[in-house]
């Protein structure tokens, strides 16, 4: 069972139930992928609604990785999810909010 309280989800991903969650360490790694200076230049990324496919797949894989998956993001974005597109914004987002409360979804 995820624990939201310490920002987990779970997620269908390539068919497998699979759990997320961004550590301190994966929020460095977005930061850098971003090039965002700090913790609130990201959470404003995110919260602009303005996310490229390329950004989904790195939020989810950094997010399987801070749950201890060792994936790529090459790995994840060969990775299907019900509901397509649609479905990965849903898994970021929901991410995103247990992350950083609703303020940053």
């Amino acid at each position: 069972m995820p624990n939201k309280h310490r920002g987990e989800i779970e997620a269908e991903i390539g068919g497998v139930r699979r759990k997320l969650v961004l550590t301190l360490g994966a929020l460095a790694e977005l930061e850098d992928a971003f090039g965002a200076d700090d913790l609130v230049a990201l959470t404003e990324r995110f919260g602009n609604g303005r996310l490229k496919a390329r950004d989904l797949t790195r939020i989810i894989a950094a997010g399987l990785r801070g749950a201890g998956e060792a994936v790529s993001d090459d790995a994840v974005a060969a990775m299907a999810v019900d509901g397509g597109a649609q479905g990965y914004v849903r898994i970021a987002a929901e991410l995103v909010a247990v992350t950083f409360g609703d303020g940053g979804a």
